[in-house]
């Protein structure tokens, strides 16, 4: 067997020791990296660990873990009386050369697929949990009553007996889809009864959901534009074509869709309160957008994502409501009313579609953790979800008002505030010439967190505008910020 000189491998590995991975975990890497670059050939002899531990520095136990691990993943053998070598690995059961870092970009045959590529085209960010003023969409956790909620927790943690273990039910907890159902024919006007009721992990899942069980790759669906980015970014990265129509003062333009879209398999829309814009779609025009899916035969996906939220005047009822013709899925989220980590939301689809949409999640994630789902149930059952909205609504209005006045005060020619009557923010217009990512990033290293209008949109929009959300700032809290964002906005003008 040929020999490994002790100097040669040492001239391989360079150990970081102020990182921090253990030291057994560098020499593992390097010792793996140099036997599948075959800088390391078959049959060669490793230096024994006293002597190697010895010429690194290192503790004997350290090099002996490392070569004990490389032996039980088959790169090393280890010959009682002889030492320890290279593995004989087959040729084929190697990978190639690993290229430089900087070159592995270039090789053609690796990287992502065409939908990677997509994916990471969108403008999809990871939220996280620390938040800055004016961040849009975020609940109070303040707010939220905690006690109550653990108490309920730990009652579904000693009951949940085996169930706790499993998968759960397909479509959703019973007792959750009937408290869901019961809130929304209540609250919303929604008509449908539990078996209608799917739980998801959130929006998102709702709206891949719903791409999976109704589209084909490369069929058309129609998006809001502005509109609902994550949403959107969804549907395409299923291979959907969204194509853009416009929002005027009555939502959604089903006339501008036709004339220029041709006709959609979905229709995706936030009728209750814009997003972003904050519109209410007329009754007129909801009416009309039911008769032109009749027509066409094109599902619409109604997102009522934060329809708890409205602050005068009643709403008008879920366009699901009023649809006789089976067209519309219905999809909700608890992430605006109670916290966004819960990951839970709904959709109400139509009796014939409940075992596809059932069977798209189990091919997706096999359903929602039951625990959470039950202590969920138990807090709508007994009447705390309906007074956490009345608290929460009446919290938020008030700040709402205060944020449009310290606007008013602080930042008169700089923002000009839109009306809002419900949701968890709003969208205050900036100067023109100004523009509004370049006002973000102010903003943003001001420790303000906005987000420019233009995110939202496809097309250019005719004005530059911010969405400031209300709702995770304290009263107190509100003009001040007001009063920074006035200054940088200044600045930066």
């Amino acid at each position: 067997m040929p020999k490994q000189p002790a100097g040669l491998l040492l001239d391989m590995i360079a150990l970081d020791r102020d990182g921090d991975r253990p030291l057994y975990r560098q020499l593992d890497d390097q010792l793996r990296d140099a036997v599948l670059s075959g800088r390391l050939p078959p049959g060669a002899r490793l230096p024994a660990t006293r002597q190697l531990a010895s010429e690194l520095g290192l503790s004997r136990l350290t090099v002996q873990n490392a070569y004990e691990q490389l032996v039980a993943e088959g790169f090393l053998a280890s010959v009682v009386g002889s030492g320890t070598f290279v593995a004989d690995i087959a040729p084929e059961a190697l990978p190639p050369a690993r290229p430089a870092p900087a070159h592995r970009t270039d090789r053609r045959g690796f990287g992502p697929s065409r939908r990677g590529r997509r994916v990471a085209a969108t403008r999809a960010t990871t939220r996280i949990a620390e938040t800055a003023p004016f961040r849009p969409g975020v609940p109070d956790p303040e707010l939220f009553p905690m006690a109550v909620w653990s108490r309920l927790w730990a009652r579904a943690l000693r009951r949940a007996g085996r169930d706790l273990f499993g998968y759960g039910r397909p479509g959703g907890h019973p007792p959750l889809r009937a408290a869901i159902a019961e809130h929304l024919r209540n609250a919303r006007g929604v008509c449908c009864d539990p078996e209608q009721v799917v739980v998801t992990a959130g929006s998102q899942q709702s709206f891949a959901l719903s791409a999976l069980a109704l589209l084909d790759p490369g069929e058309r669906a129609w998006g809001e534009d502005p509109g609902h980015a994550a949403g959107r970014d969804v549907l395409t990265a299923l291979g959907i074509s969204v194509a853009p129509v416009a929002i005027d003062d009555e939502g959604l333009s089903v006339a501008e869709g036709r004339s220029r879209e041709g006709t959609p398999r979905l229709i995706f829309v936030t009728p209750s309160h814009q997003h972003p814009l904050g519109v209410t779609m007329s009754l007129r025009r909801r009416l009309e957008l039911l008769q032109f899916a009749h027509q066409s035969g094109a599902w619409i996906l109604e997102d009522d994502y934060d329809s708890e939220f409205r602050y005068s005047g009643r709403p008008l009822p879920a366009l699901q409501g009023l649809d006789d013709g089976e067209h519309v899925i219905y999809a909700g989220s608890f992430s605006k009313v109670l916290y966004p980590s819960l990951r839970m939301g709904y959709l109400v689809v139509p009796p014939g579609l409940v075992e596809t949409f059932r069977a798209a999640q189990t091919v997706l994630s096999q359903g929602v953790p039951i625990l959470p789902q039950m202590v969920l149930a138990d807090f709508m059952r007994a009447g705390r979800f309906a007074a956490h909205v009345r608290r929460m609504r009446a919290a938020y209005g008030e700040r709402r008002t205060r944020l449009i006045a310290a606007l008013e005060k602080h930042a008169a020619g700089l923002l000009e505030a839109e009306p809002t009557d419900a949701g968890m923010h709003l969208v205050a217009w900036l100067p023109d010439g100004m523009d509004d990512m370049a006002a973000g990033q102010a903003l943003w290293d001001a420790g303000l967190e906005v987000i420019p209008l233009s995110i939202y949109c496809v097309r250019p929009y005719p004005r530059a505008g911010l969405l400031l959300g209300f709702t995770g700032v304290r009263p107190d809290r509100i003009a001040p910020n007001v009063a920074k964002l006035a200054r940088t906005l200044a600045d930066l003008r």
